[in-house]
């Protein structure tokens, strides 16, 4: 992800998470922040058609954010771009931990399906909409 991606990643954003936004200060923050934050973009041709986010320390990591466009979900785009934050997390951390939607069941799922487990929940996380947040975790098994 880069500066000129903003406009586009924010568009989606207002598109999948409204009221609970990031605002372009918040990204342009992220985006600053190298050495510990990682974010990327799914394109079709010129198109942003989905983002996400990593911060990345050496005992834990945190998916950010992730979201694809509501007219291409389900095409595995979401699941590609979980795949690289997560790639990239375990060269970084041990661990990684999320915070997702309750409501969103979709999503929860495909965390599941990468080996995360919920661990806990945050009531009324996400503002201002009050939406509840699960917490999940993933470990990295070294051998």
């Amino acid at each position: 992800m880069r500066l000129s991606d903003l406009r586009a990643v924010l568009a989606l954003e207002d598109e999948l998470f409204a009221p609970d936004t990031w605002t372009a200060a918040m990204f342009r923050d992220e985006l600053a922040r190298t050495d510990t934050r990682w974010y990327l973009v799914a394109e079709d041709g010129e198109d942003v058609v989905g983002y996400g986010g990593l911060i990345a320390y050496p005992d834990e990591a945190h998916i950010a954010t992730i979201g694809v466009t509501a007219k291409r979900q389900g095409e595995g785009i979401g699941a590609r771009l979980l795949d690289e934050l997560l790639a990239e997390a375990d060269r970084r951390s041990p661990v990684v931990l999320l915070e997702v939607r309750a409501d969103n069941e979709l999503a929860q799922e495909l965390y599941r399906r990468r080996g995360f487990t919920e661990i806990g929940r945050r009531r009324g996380y996400y503002q201002p909409s009050g939406t509840d947040a699960v917490v999940m975790k993933r470990e990295l098994l070294r051998g």
